[in-house]
């Protein structure tokens, strides 16, 4: 472990060390952040689920649960779950294709449309104080350079194999020979 002494003869880590302590630090802090739990009854990946329907049917499309679980990078048992559960609160709903009985497309039901309309305005709501307050340059910048600092943490990770990355929740889970991440799945 690298220290240094401070003025104040405190030791602190640094280098390799005291950046792997920072980027436990901020994936903890990221995962305490609870978008989705203002008064809404849906938790992330289920609103990552509605947001993609409403994509691919803006798109003048129609969506399978196995291409949903692709997207949501989630198994197809996952999706299968989530959707009966939404489907008894009526906020989904399998619609058979009309030609091969048995291809499901996955909607969202009308009254979830009226639900998913708000959340989305909340979100903007947020978003748009986050602009007020740090600029869009500012914000275009952290962007730029989070997505490259993740894209280097990939790459490093390729290179030195098995290492542990921290997931949203501090756990860790091995994947094709890494220990990464493990997905959200709640």
């Amino acid at each position: 472990m690298e220290t240094d002494v401070n003025a104040a003869g405190d030791a602190k880590t640094t280098g390799s060390d005291w950046l792997m302590q920072e980027v436990y630090k901020l994936v903890k802090k990221l995962a305490s952040v609870k978008i989705f739990d203002h008064g809404f009854m849906f938790n992330n990946t289920e609103i990552q689920m509605m947001k993609e329907i409403v994509r691919v049917k803006e798109e003048g499309g129609r969506i399978i649960s196995s291409r949903l679980a692709k997207e949501l990078g989630i198994t197809r048992s996952a999706v299968s779950q989530m959707v009966n559960k939404l489907e008894k609160q009526n906020i989904v709903m399998r619609v058979p294709d009309e030609r091969d009985k048995k291809i499901a497309y996955i909607e969202l039901s009308s009254d979830a449309n009226v639900v998913y309309e708000d959340i989305k305005g909340r979100i903007s709501a947020v978003m748009s104080e986050i602009l007020a307050k740090l600029g869009e340059e500012k914000v275009r910048g952290f962007l730029e350079f989070a997505s490259e600092f993740v894209d280097v943490f990939e790459k490093a990770v390729e290179h030195f194999g098995n290492v542990a990355v921290p997931s949203v929740d501090g756990s860790l889970r091995l994947h094709e020979g890494v220990l990464c991440a493990a997905k959200e799945s709640k």
